[in-house]
């Protein structure tokens, strides 16, 4: 590159890395020996790397060129002989050995400085542990290496340190040796027999508490089980260790996948920027995803630990043993487990309600991801940065395409694709385009038309009408599908998109579907592919009332024309558990659309009569399923409420959904109470089950609408006062509350809760967020005070997402209030952030993407933090990408 084409680079700012331009690797590195010694000062890493050019490459370049950042290099040798530095280039980002051979060894070694290592990727020191976070390009901040996925290498790893200091010495693989040196150190040596790519290393050094157990896998092979904690929670580790059992058993019985090592080993850390890491053997927890116990951790902090311990257990074959060819591919490793993780946990807990968190999670998230300037498909065509590709979109939608997939083929045909998924590509790197093929040699079955969903932004709109002729008992429906304009993409092809419907009679039973010369059943999943269809049916006696998406078939937004009758019939006879919770919130955003229309006309707001009725049905009638019941007594979210609206009024939205709220409260107060008294248990002890987890969570819904009422303030500050030493379900529930009252007792319950938790991290940033996320105006006040607090540590990822994450998150009404000030308040953390942890930075930016939602005042407001966050010429690649797209959307 010449002098002037990079000062044009620089002047362009970083540039972006594109699907299309993919090379298969020149060289390949088959093994890579590691010594890591680490002192105090500095870190010393020994690399002996066995490289070979790969025949399959047509590229006829002789140079070496390895990553590398934040590196000092101390020599290198070429099989054997030292490299003076003219036989070399180092620049910040790699290092260049020209005219290698085709076979070579190469040594390399280099000094790193962990503990100044902010930004937590590569090797850096968590207060007294040093600990890794390789993916996605981190393993380049350890040593030079071709930091690529495609880069299958097998491991051995030794690690030499003080012993007083780190007595557990942890790497990839099985422990093949150990032992002492000099000067009180010592020395553990790992090998994984498995190739991996890079970002899959791990080394973990430190003292912790070790919780040890074993698994016998089906055939009959004994796996040691350890789980690593800070010193002094080691009795907290015991519900990730259950969930750990669980998990390899529900993988083995739903899967067929065993594992594969000696060893299994959790290692819980409290600075790490994402949830958990799934090194292979030796996966990295976040300890928000690891600690648990009654008296610090909620009924969803429970839930959480399952589905993570689950997810990152299930990557050591969707992901590990099978990973992705590049970083495009990003969702043939993540959307697969996700997929892979939520069905564990349907199985292992609430199918219904399991379901409910995802769909809103999805539509939360990942809708608006795909309505604004940063919407991108589920293998993006391009990034600047990889980091910022980790979103709903790769995740959570890619998952529901995978969902989708085992609709179309059925489960017994999906469940034979993975397993020949498994067999034909373990040890491989491969793409989605691989995957995808295996399902179609399984079943048959021409997925041309389905591969779209991986390449096209937008979230599909499904219209559908319905015809009824009572003369000759035929229905029909008619499906229309669209899909608005995205950045790059402003034309649409249409989907394969699966919707599960069934057909109800006036008194709520199943009607029988004949459908052409089908099989008759009670549910069928109608193959929407063009842009408008026609499905009839025979047969039918009277006109039906249409269930339609059941269990959420299709990532899509789906509208019907019901009457509130229906909905209302649905909201109380629907087979299908999700789509009566559907029914439910579709009549209550209904509802909330249309009076938030008559408060910003002045007029007075008045609840329907049949509101309280549908409500006073499902109280007396659902007895069964406590947890869904909990969840059908929800109202959407201010954000949700949002996403319907052209213009989002945020002011309008708050007031009217609360309005709702205390009309609910006010009018379903006995049967509130009713409840909640039937569901309390006076003892608060607590025990993780469905049975009681379920009854807790409708007796703090009812408890969350009884404290919207001034008398019951003290009922709430009972359960908090009472249970604040025994169950933080309970406790949580009762404070989230109380931080929304202007009474005395809402600092005295802070206080408290903080006196009483403050050297728990964990429990100190529940917190920090029920804080940020607290209704009364002065909340940016309070969160700007709490960031000079003791108890916040910007360098924490997990103060961050609980404190700045929260306000600019989850607390709509008080981030955009008309001033700007939440806009301002979050570019100079995120400017601040910037400086330290890109990563994080970036992710807490991301409120400020979503300015053309919002009216031209609030437009300009956000417009102008981000151009201001623009102008800092030292901004990371990270926070470029994603401020740069978003105001190419001006």
């Amino acid at each position: 590159m010449s002098e002037s084409q990079a000062i044009n680079q620089l002047q362009q700012g970083p540039q972006p890395v594109y699907l299309k331009d993919y090379q298969v690797p020149v060289y390949l590195i088959d093994e890579i020996d590691l010594h890591v010694d680490l002192y105090e000062e500095e870190t010393i890493v020994k690399s002996h790397m066995r490289i070979r050019h790969n025949r399959l490459s047509t590229n006829k370049i002789k140079d070496l060129i390895l990553n590398g950042e934040d590196l000092t290099l101390v020599s290198i040798k070429l099989n054997g002989k030292l490299l003076s530095s003219s036989h070399y280039q180092v620049s910040d980002q790699m290092l260049t050995v020209p005219n290698v051979p085709d076979n070579f060894d190469l040594e390399i070694v280099t000094k790193i400085y962990p503990q100044k290592n902010t930004a937590l990727s590569g090797l850096y020191r968590s207060r007294n542990t040093y600990c890794t976070q390789c993916e996605a390009e981190g393993f380049r901040r350890i040593t030079y290496f071709l930091d690529k996925p495609d880069i299958l290498s097998r491991y051995t790893t030794t690690i030499s340190a003080d012993k007083s200091l780190y007595p557990y010495l942890l790497s990839n693989g099985n422990l093949i040796g150990s032992g002492d040196l000099e000067q009180g150190r010592h020395w553990a040596k790992w090998q994984d027999p498995f190739k991996k790519p890079c970002y899959l290393f791990a080394l973990v050094a430190g003292d912790f508490d070790l919780l040890q157990d074993k698994f016998l896998t089906q055939s009959n092979r004994e796996v040691a089980l350890h789980i690593y904690v800070e010193k002094g929670y080691g009795d907290q580790a015991h519900h990730a260790m259950y969930a750990l059992k669980e998990a390899m058993r529900w993988d083995e019985k739903a899967f067929g996948r065993e594992y594969d090592l000696d060893v299994y080993m959790i290692v819980a850390i409290s600075d790490f920027n994402m949830g958990a890491m799934e090194n292979k053997g030796l996966n990295v927890f976040n300890t928000k995803y690891v600690l648990a116990k009654p008296e610090t951790a909620t009924d969803m902090d429970y839930i959480h630990i399952l589905s993570v311990i689950g997810h990152e257990y299930f990557h050591n074959w969707s992901g590990n043993r099978v990973t992705c060819r590049d970083w495009f591919q990003l969702s043939l490793k993540e959307g697969l487990t996700i997929f892979r993780d939520q069905s564990f946990t349907e199985d292992t807990l609430s199918r219904a309600v399991m379901r409910i968190h995802d769909v809103n999670s999805l539509r939360e998230t990942q809708f608006p991801e795909d309505a604004g300037p940063l919407a991108h498909p589920v293998r993006p065509d391009s990034y600047i940065e990889i980091n910022n590709f980790y979103t709903a979109t790769v995740y959570n939608k890619g998952a529901e395409v995978l969902r989708m997939l085992q609709t179309i083929l059925g489960k017994s045909l999906f469940r034979k694709g993975m397993d020949l998924y498994f067999a034909r590509h373990d040890g491989q790197a491969v793409t989605i385009e691989d995957y995808v093929k295996i399902m179609e040699d399984v079943s048959g079955i021409d997925l041309t038309q389905f591969r779209l969903w991986y390449s096209q932004a937008g979230t599909p709109v499904v219209n559908v009408t319905d015809d009824y002729d009572a003369n000759q008992k035929i229905y029909k429906l008619t499906l229309h599908q669209s899909c608005a304009p995205t950045p790059d993409q402003p034309v649409k092809k249409s989907l394969h998109i699966p919707i599960r419907m069934g057909l109800l009679d006036q008194q709520g039973n199943e009607m029988p579907l004949h459908f052409h010369n089908e099989a008759i059943e009670n549910e069928k999943v109608l193959p929407l592919t063009t842009e408008t269809q026609i499905f009839q049916f025979q047969e039918v006696p009277s006109r039906p009332i249409p269930s339609l998406l059941r269990n959420f078939s299709a990532p899509v937004k789906l509208f019907y024309d019901y009457s509130n009758t229906d909905l209302q019939f649905l909201f109380k006879h629907d087979k299908d558990p999700f789509n009566r919770w559907e029914a439910g919130q579709t009549y209550a955003v209904r509802t909330l659309l249309k009076l938030i229309k008559e408060h910003q006309a002045g007029h007075t707001l008045l609840l329907p009569l049949e509101w309280s009725e549908i409500y006073q049905y499902i109280l007396h009638h659902d007895k069964n399923d406590h947890y869904l019941l909990a969840e059908m007594l929800s109202l959407p979210s201010e954000q949700y409420i949002g996403e319907q609206m052209q213009v989002v009024d945020v002011e309008a939205i708050h007031s009217v959904r609360e309005f709702i709220l205390r009309e609910m409260a006010t009018q379903l107060q006995p049967l509130f109470l009713e409840t909640y008294h039937a569901n309390h248990d006076a003892t608060g002890k607590y025990r993780f089950n469905m049975e009681e987890v379920s009854k807790r969570q409708l007796k703090n819904k009812c408890l969350s609408y009884l404290m919207l009422l001034p008398q019951y303030a003290e009922m709430g500050w009972k359960q908090f006062e009472t249970s604040l030493k025994t169950n933080m379900t309970d406790t949580q529930a009762a404070l989230t509350s109380l931080v929304n009252m202007d009474s005395p007792l809402r600092e005295k319950a802070l206080d408290q809760f903080y006196m009483t938790w403050k050297k728990d991290a964990l429990v100190v940033d529940k917190w920090l967020a029920i804080q940020a996320a607290s209704k009364l105006p002065n909340a940016l006040q309070q969160v700007r005070t709490l960031m000079r607090h003791e108890a916040f540590d910007i360098k924490n990822p997990n103060k961050v997402y609980a404190l700045i994450g929260t306000f600019g998150h989850r607390n709509p009404i008080n981030f955009h209030t008309s001033d700007g000030e939440g806009y301002a308040f979050l570019r100079v953390a995120v400017h601040q952030l910037d400086k330290l942890n890109p990563q994080i930075a970036a992710r807490m930016v991301k409120p400020l993407t979503s300015w053309k939602r919002y009216d031209k005042e609030r437009q300009e407001l956000m417009c102008e933090q981000l151009e201001l966050l623009l102008q800092n010429n030292k901004i990371s690649k990270d926070l470029y990408e994603l401020v740069s797209k978003s105001l190419e959307q001006r």
